[in-house]
Protein backbone atom coordinates (compact mmCIF):
# COMPACT_ATOMS: atom_id res chain seq x y z
CA UNK A 1 0.00 0.00 0.00
CA UNK A 2 1.03 3.28 -0.90
CA UNK A 3 1.49 5.94 1.88
CA UNK A 4 2.69 9.07 2.44
CA UNK A 5 2.91 10.55 6.08
CA UNK A 6 3.48 14.45 6.40
CA UNK A 7 5.13 15.58 9.70
CA UNK A 8 6.95 18.70 11.41
CA UNK A 9 3.85 20.97 11.50
CA UNK A 10 3.71 22.96 14.60
CA UNK A 11 3.32 26.59 16.05
CA UNK A 12 6.71 28.79 15.39
CA UNK A 13 6.60 32.73 15.11
CA UNK A 14 7.55 35.09 12.55
CA UNK A 15 10.73 34.95 10.97
CA UNK A 16 11.11 31.34 12.95
CA UNK A 17 11.85 28.42 10.54
CA UNK A 18 10.54 24.85 10.40
CA UNK A 19 11.66 21.41 8.39
CA UNK A 20 8.50 19.34 7.60
CA UNK A 21 8.91 15.53 6.16
CA UNK A 22 7.08 13.71 4.02
CA UNK A 23 7.68 10.14 4.60
CA UNK A 24 6.86 7.23 1.89
CA UNK A 25 6.39 3.59 2.25
CA UNK A 26 5.39 1.15 -0.37
CA UNK A 27 7.02 2.75 -3.03
CA UNK A 28 10.12 3.57 -4.22
CA UNK A 29 10.59 7.80 -3.88
CA UNK A 30 12.91 8.23 -6.49
CA UNK A 31 10.66 6.93 -8.94
CA UNK A 32 8.33 9.84 -8.64
CA UNK A 33 8.84 13.56 -7.91
CA UNK A 34 7.58 14.30 -4.37
CA UNK A 35 5.63 17.82 -4.01
CA UNK A 36 4.45 19.99 -1.01
CA UNK A 37 1.71 22.19 -1.19
CA UNK A 38 -0.26 24.13 1.25
CA UNK A 39 -3.96 25.16 1.79
CA UNK A 40 -4.99 28.05 4.05
CA UNK A 41 -8.60 28.52 5.11
CA UNK A 42 -10.84 29.61 2.54
CA UNK A 43 -7.78 29.36 -0.16
CA UNK A 44 -7.34 27.41 -3.02
CA UNK A 45 -4.35 24.43 -2.40
CA UNK A 46 -1.30 25.73 -4.08
CA UNK A 47 2.25 23.98 -5.02
CA UNK A 48 5.10 24.82 -2.97
CA UNK A 49 7.71 22.92 -4.22
CA UNK A 50 8.56 19.76 -5.78
CA UNK A 51 11.27 17.55 -6.36
CA UNK A 52 12.45 14.69 -8.16
CA UNK A 53 14.37 12.44 -6.15
CA UNK A 54 16.03 10.67 -8.95
CA UNK A 55 17.71 13.68 -10.37
CA UNK A 56 17.61 16.58 -8.15
CA UNK A 57 15.28 18.65 -10.65
CA UNK A 58 13.49 21.15 -8.34
CA UNK A 59 10.68 23.83 -8.60
CA UNK A 60 9.25 26.56 -6.33
CA UNK A 61 6.53 28.97 -5.94
CA UNK A 62 8.05 31.79 -7.28
CA UNK A 63 7.08 33.90 -4.14
CA UNK A 64 8.71 31.56 -1.91
CA UNK A 65 11.95 30.70 -3.07
CA UNK A 66 15.05 32.41 -1.11
CA UNK A 67 12.63 31.13 2.23
CA UNK A 68 11.79 27.97 0.93
CA UNK A 69 14.35 24.99 0.35
CA UNK A 70 13.44 21.08 -0.57
CA UNK A 71 15.98 17.87 -0.07
CA UNK A 72 15.52 14.37 -0.36
CA UNK A 73 17.41 11.25 1.97
CA UNK A 74 16.71 8.76 -0.92
CA UNK A 75 18.48 6.19 1.75
CA UNK A 76 15.06 6.88 4.28
CA UNK A 77 12.35 7.58 1.46
CA UNK A 78 11.81 11.20 3.04
CA UNK A 79 11.68 14.36 1.48
CA UNK A 80 11.96 17.71 3.59
CA UNK A 81 10.50 21.09 3.34
CA UNK A 82 12.73 23.80 4.73
CA UNK A 83 11.21 26.73 5.98
CA UNK A 84 12.30 29.61 7.03
CA UNK A 85 11.74 33.61 8.05
CA UNK A 86 8.03 32.28 8.21
CA UNK A 87 5.79 34.49 7.71
CA UNK A 88 2.04 34.69 8.85
CA UNK A 89 0.70 34.33 5.48
CA UNK A 90 2.55 30.91 5.42
CA UNK A 91 0.03 29.64 8.02
CA UNK A 92 -1.84 26.46 6.00
CA UNK A 93 -2.15 22.84 6.32
CA UNK A 94 0.93 21.39 4.43
CA UNK A 95 0.33 18.32 2.40
CA UNK A 96 3.18 16.43 0.39
CA UNK A 97 2.21 14.47 -2.83
CA UNK A 98 4.00 12.57 -5.35
CA UNK A 99 3.78 11.80 -9.15
CA UNK A 100 5.75 12.20 -12.44
CA UNK A 101 8.68 13.37 -12.44
CA UNK A 102 7.83 15.65 -14.67
CA UNK A 103 6.35 17.75 -12.01
CA UNK A 104 8.83 18.56 -10.34
CA UNK A 105 10.27 20.45 -13.96
CA UNK A 106 9.43 24.14 -13.90
CA UNK A 107 7.23 24.20 -17.27
CA UNK A 108 4.85 21.48 -15.44
CA UNK A 109 4.77 22.08 -11.39
CA UNK A 110 1.68 24.68 -11.87
CA UNK A 111 -0.25 20.92 -13.00
CA UNK A 112 0.96 19.64 -10.04
CA UNK A 113 -1.86 20.47 -7.36
CA UNK A 114 -4.23 18.45 -10.22
CA UNK A 115 -1.72 15.82 -10.82
CA UNK A 116 0.07 14.35 -8.19
CA UNK A 117 -0.82 10.14 -8.21
CA UNK A 118 -0.62 9.95 -3.93
CA UNK A 119 -0.80 12.17 -1.39
CA UNK A 120 -0.31 12.15 2.57
CA UNK A 121 -2.70 13.70 5.12
CA UNK A 122 -1.61 17.06 5.77
CA UNK A 123 0.39 18.81 8.55
CA UNK A 124 -0.79 22.15 9.90
CA UNK A 125 1.65 24.74 10.61
CA UNK A 126 0.78 28.37 12.47
CA UNK A 127 2.92 31.10 12.14
CA UNK A 128 1.88 33.64 15.33
CA UNK A 129 3.29 35.97 17.87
Amino acid sequence: EVQLQASGGGLVQPGGSLRLSCAGSGFVLDEYAVGWFRQAPGKEREGVACISTSDGTTSFEDSLKGRFTISTDNAKNIVYLHMNNLKPEDAAVYYCAAGGKHYSSSPWFKFAKHGMDYWGQGTLVTVSS
